[in-house]
């Protein structure tokens, strides 16, 4: 066999040199649209080896049900974690129906590594439950061996902040008690002698990461799931789903139908890999995922390789995982191709390798493992994959279909997240939700509008694919798929130096720099299919200074903004916010169920509330303002009798709140009508102490403290135009917003401009807000408030009318909750010591683990670090006032402690007297 170096300068010479094309351009497969048979994957087995030639012909392995609690369609590794976990919950009558054989799509061919440390604590949480099931529970369970190898982990830090990054993992994986060393370059040559070290910084080393075995794990799965009463039943294609509208109008699934007979069942879960979205169009549900060819190599055997640990050298964009006496090498490149034609009859094929494409990782591998060089190739394999366009899953029930679950599009990572997103899907499907925070893999994560956008699902997920290898930094931004929805003040405040944010599809304010404007630029796909790389690129090169983890050059133009809202006055342009109106007859029934806190007064009133699901869980925080009734429609307000309410939620999670309100209607048959007016409407915030006397000039309103109490609503003119304003404040300070129609955003900001100007008013961004609301001690949901918190444990109490009698979502279980004590508690710390802190880091009471923070930022006005998170009781105990109080903190940032303090109240303005105007 010739060396892997000179195999791949023949290979290159035989093949010609291509670039792969985006679109017509594509290399077809071989035999026309069909995949490979000649090539084969490293393990012992595959379940491809059990099949009988005439088993398709034949039909189904075994016969259909009538009837199904749960049809899980797929077989690969989702699938079958999803249907073992079914089973372990209690479900009976649940089916697996799989088109071909178990792992027959993309699952057989998958590298199998998990790796435990990731900068996510939930991800963390799945893998470790993905390692308990492959390395422990199957194997007690069935007696069948998963194929679990545990040689360990290494990563790779070519550069001082890849180092910093794998520091931060290393911190984070104390509060899990996985065991994680940063190894010198010479420590790391001990360990793996075959390793060139010259450019490294350092490693990361995790010993009890491995391997597992995708026919093994899947086989014990099926095995452990049939075992509790589950059907796996296999050569049974899907061909449609069947849907009934119930007498509400509510989409819902009613039946599977195969090519050998239906299967009525209430519920459906597509795992079906590449194929989900063939799945989501027989039922009308959008499943954004693309499907791409990723591939490895397996080389000849390698003297001195075995029991060696798996490499991931996220520098050169490479893994390394150990088979046997040989490696597989693959990567993650700037130019994957897209699979444009999926197959329905594809089943363990492979493509033939592109070495156009490949060549990169074998150079990388090459300078990581030097004797690489001198090593034959004995396979190569190169399959089809399903990627996303934030690179995270699809889970959850799809919003267009009741019934209708989501676990697929898992970014070549379905083994090592199958086991813990399996145990999560069975949950949600059981029980409503799942028990840990799901909402970063959720569908309704994504604006619906997004979802079916074809250019900008290609564009984000290429790009999440090309950056899959890099360092995870607190502010990067995409590049790819930008300016979808943007706000009517979009091109005035990118004239004013605007330097925009973007989440999820919105582009909204991040900061403002005096270097003039810095418009995101359509995307160049990194140079790759052909394309000209953008060059002088202002926003790319200002979104380069975020790639640290230390104060980016910025953060003084950051403190300018924060320091003049706090000592003058700053407008936000909050225009991406959701929102909603709740009108029907009965909204006034909806809203007490729906909100945690009483909202039942009078028109004109405003309340920051909480919406609860069934475990106490905190699912948004929104405003909620009483509307009073009226004939005539307007943009402002729908015409509507009775009770009515206007909505404010976080642009981040509006699509979430949009589908929880909408579910929770539809399950107690509430006749209310939830309108959308986020396109319609703007929203810009005035804040700051001399917020009043700006915004006295602009609205022809009274704005005393009599006229204008804090936490009330108004329409009001403003410049002439009508708008809601509404006395309310993010960030501790006097001030109000004003909710105005598309049309009116633009004049109305230019009026306050312009009468802000001898005021001190300043343009900031949502940098300035996430400092300024952490320092005030404020929530953000999904960082210090997510899902599975409860208001109790955030500190929240005053949301919730359980001095009422009134019931709502949740009320069971915060009572339970309070009754029983607080098993966890969200604590704010301060430093003296001025270092940047951005979530993850490890908390410290008296020499022990108590957690680790959520959310960190910088406070101008205190001029300390503020980090927020959930502490608990080692012993498992409640953890009351005095236990918080009593104890000594550090708070551990990349592996050094720096001593912290604890507050149970805002140390910016605990009296809260500047809301109420009184400085």
């Amino acid at each position: 066999m010739a060396s892997l170096s000179r195999a791949l300068r023949g290979m290159a010479a035989i093949c010609p040199r291509r670039s792969p094309a985006l679109g017509r351009g594509l290399r077809p497969l071989v035999s026309g649209a069909g995949p490979t048979s000649e090539k084969s994957v490293p393990y012992q087995r595959t379940l491809k080896e059990a099949q009988d030639a005439s088993a398709a012909a034949r039909g189904p392995s075994q016969p259909l049900p009538g009837t199904a609690s749960v049809v899980v369609i797929g077989g690969g590794s989702l699938g079958c974690q999803t249907l073992y976990h079914l089973a372990k919950l209690g479900v009976s009558g649940a089916v697996l129906l799989e088109r071909e054989r178990l792992t027959s799509g993309t699952t057989w061919h998958t590298a199998g590594l998990l790796w435990q440390l990731r900068p996510s604590d939930v991800e963390v949480e799945l893998l470790a439950h993905t390692r308990q099931v492959v390395s422990r529970d199957l194997e007690e369970e069935t007696g069948l061996h998963t194929g679990w190898i545990q040689n360990g982990g290494l990563f790779i830090a070519s550069s001082r902040q890849r180092l910093d990054e794998y520091k931060r993992l290393m911190s984070l994986g104390k509060v899990y008690g996985i065991e994680s060393h940063v190894l010198s370059p010479a420590e790391t040559k001990a360990l793996y002698p075959l390793m060139n070290v010259e450019d490294l910084y350092g490693t990361l080393y995790v010993p009890h990461d491995g391997t597992m075995d995708p026919a093994g794990t899947c086989t014990s799965l099926a095995r452990a799931a049939t075992a509790r009463g589950a059907q796996v039943i296999e050569n049974c294609p899907v061909t449609g789903i069947r849907v009934r509208t119930d007498d509400f109008g509510v989409r819902r699934v009613a039946a599977v139908e195969t090519e050998h007979g239906s299967i009525q069942t209430p519920c459906v879960v597509n795992c079906a890999g590449v194929w989900a979205r063939a799945v989501g169009r027989m039922a009308g549900v959008k499943v954004p995922l693309v499907a791409m060819r990723h591939a490895y190599v397996v080389t000849e055997r390698i003297e001195g390789i075995q029991n060696m640990p798996n490499i991931r050298d996220h520098d050169a964009s490479i893994y390394l995982r150990l088979q046997g006496d040989a490696l597989s090498v693959g990567g993650y490149e700037t130019n994957p191709i897209f699979w444009e034609e999926v197959s329905d009859d594809f089943a363990f094929g492979l493509f033939d390798l592109d070495w156009d494409v490949f060549t990169q990782h074998i150079e990388g591998a090459i300078n990581r493992v030097p004797v690489l060089e001198k090593t034959g190739i004995k396979s190569t394999v190169c399959g089809p994959e399903s990627f996303t366009p934030d690179h995270k899953p699809l889970m959850g029930e799809a919003p267009e279909l009741r019934g209708f679950f989501l676990g697929c599009g898992f970014n070549s990572a379905g083994m090592m997240l199958g086991g813990g997103c399996g145990q999560q899907l069975a949950y949600w499907i059981v029980h409503g939700r799942p028990e840990k925070d799901m909402h970063g893999y959720d569908i309704r994560r994504f604006h619906r509008s997004l979802t079916d956008h074809g250019r900008w699902i290609r564009e984000r997920s290429h790009e999440a694919y090309a950056k899959n290898y890099s360092v995870v930094f607190p502010h990067d931004e995409p590049l790819a798929g930008r300016n979808m929805r943007t706000g009517p003040l979009h091109e005035e405040l990118l004239a004013r130096g605007c330097v925009f944010q973007e989440r999820h599809g919105w582009e909204r304010p991040g900061w403002f720099s005096a270097q003039g404007p810095a418009p995101v630029l359509p995307y160049d796909y990194c140079g790759a299919y052909g394309r000209r790389a953008h060059e002088d690129y202002a926003y790319g090169w200002l979104l380069g200074q975020e790639y640290t983890f230390s104060f980016p050059p910025h953060h003084d133009v950051i403190k300018k903004e924060c320091l003049a809202c706090r000592g003058a006055a700053a407008v936000f342009d909050m225009s991406y916010f959701g929102k909603f109106f709740l009108v029907g007859p009965d909204a006034r029934k909806a809203a007490d169920w729906l909100f945690s806190a009483d909202v039942s007064r009078p028109p004109g009133s405003t309340v920051y509330t909480c919406m609860l699901n069934h475990r106490g869980g905190t699912e948004s925080d929104l405003t909620v303002s009483r509307l009073a009734p009226g004939p005539k429609a307007s943009p402002l307000a729908p015409a509507f009798e009775g009770d009515g309410y206007y909505l404010a939620v976080g642009g981040a999670a509006a699509q979430h709140n949009w589908s929880h309100i909408r579910t929770v209607l539809q399950d107690r048959k509430f006749q209310c009508q939830l309108i959308d007016s986020s396109e319609d409407l703007g929203l810009v915030s005035v804040q700051g102490p001399a917020s009043r006397a700006i915004l006295q000039e602009v609205l022809e309103a009274d704005l005393s403290d009599d006229a204008f109490p804090f936490s009330t609503h108004k329409l009001v003119r403003a410049a002439g135009h009508l708008v809601r304003a509404v006395r309310l404040s993010f960030v501790g300070e006097l001030g109000w917003e004003l909710h105005a129609p598309r049309p009116s955003c633009l004049p109305v900001y230019q009026a306050l401009m312009t009468a802000g100007a001898k005021h001190g008013l300043v343009n900031a961004g949502y940098r300035a807000i996430d400092s300024l609301s952490i320092e005030k001690g404020y929530r953000h949901w999904h960082a210090d408030l997510r899902a599975d918190d409860s208001p109790l444990e955030a500190g929240l109490a005053f949301t919730c009318k359980l001095k009422s009698s009134i019931p709502f979502l949740g009320r069971e279980a915060l009572e339970k909750q309070r009754a029983e004590g607080l098993r966890r508690r969200l604590v704010g710390f301060t430093m003296d010591e001025k270092v940047p802190m951005f979530g993850l880091e490890t908390i410290w009471r008296n020499g022990q683990v108590v957690g680790h923070v959520r959310r960190a930022d910088f406070g101008f006005t205190i001029n300390k670090t503020l980090a927020y998170g959930y502490i608990r009781d080692p012993s498992g105990g409640p953890v009351s006032l005095d236990f918080v109080k009593s104890g000594d903190y550090t708070l551990e940032r990349m592996g050094v402690t720096y001593a912290a303090h604890a507050h149970l109240k805002s140390p910016f303005d605990p009296d809260n007297k500047r809301v109420k105007g009184l400085y």
